[in-house]
């Protein structure tokens, strides 16, 4: 019996020890692989799980935009509607006070009336003497709260609230023209009385003029005879929330306007 070679029977023993050490190698490749993959996959999901959330909430935020925006048009009263270019119109009876309006067009109801305490007759003979500016002043309204007793210390505690409002929806302005005080203006609703005189110029886009006065004595709300009115297009200017300003647009004059009305919150 031939003896076995013990070189052979090494070899041997060494090859399947690298082929046992290959597969060994290769299934922790693979185990590793596997550990890996998971986390891919997971974060995969999780991306697309975070993509149409995130769509989500922005469609929920533009669709809450859109619903402030349709309630704050239809609010009623609201001004928001008036652009930069305006139509104003100034009236009154001969012996009546000076009526300012505000409106987008000449068919839109006024965003803005108030009643000056100056009578048009001065108006009108300040105007042809030169440039006019009108100054209207309002204070910062403020509401105090008074809230019930502490439990420590008694007496009442008072809080102090700036009210939120429009600067066109202030009632009282101090009124003053070239720098000298005239007065009181008061915000007014449009009556039968102002709805009538703007309806008789609808058709009018600028200029200077007179309305015959009714019978009953209609045509802001003064009963002093026929109705004085002047009309034409208004330049808009917000400062800010409690200023702006009114500046009558001439095509006749090369300089400044000839009127110019200032609203301030001060």
């Amino acid at each position: 019996m031939a003896k076995p070679n013990s070189h052979d029977f090494t070899s041997k023993r060494h090859n399947s020890f690298h082929w046992s050490r290959k597969v060994s190698s290769d299934e922790n490749d693979d185990v590793s692989v596997s550990k890996h993959n998971p986390s891919s996959s997971s974060s995969s999901s999780a991306s697309n799980v975070i993509t149409p959330k995130r769509k989500l909430q922005a469609f929920a935020v533009s669709r809450l935009r859109s619903v402030i925006a349709s309630l704050s048009r239809s609010k009623p009263g609201n001004n928001t509607g008036l652009g930069s270019r305006v139509v104003g119109t100034l009236f009154g009876s001969r012996r009546g006070h000076v009526h300012f309006s505000i409106q987008k067009d000449p068919t839109s109801p006024p965003a803005f009336l108030i009643e000056l305490a100056t009578p048009i007759s001065g108006l009108v003979k300040e105007m042809a003497s030169g440039l006019v500016r009108i100054a209207l002043e309002c204070d910062k309204e403020k509401l105090q709260e008074q809230n019930g007793n502490h439990r420590h210390g008694g007496g009442d505690k008072t809080k102090t609230v700036v009210v939120p409002r429009r600067l066109v929806e202030e009632p009282i302005w101090r009124t003053y023209c070239n720098g000298k005080k005239c007065g009181f203006a008061s915000r007014r609703d449009c009556g039968e009385k102002e709805k009538k005189v703007l309806k008789a110029l609808e058709m009018v886009s600028m200029g200077a003029g007179v309305l015959p006065e009714d019978d009953g004595g209609d045509g802001g709300g003064d009963g002093g005879g026929d109705i004085m009115y002047m009309r034409a297009k208004f330049e808009r200017i917000v400062g800010s929330r409690d200023s702006e300003a009114f500046y009558m647009m001439n095509p006749d004059s090369n300089g400044a306007p000839e009127l110019s009305i200032y609203l301030l919150r001060i």
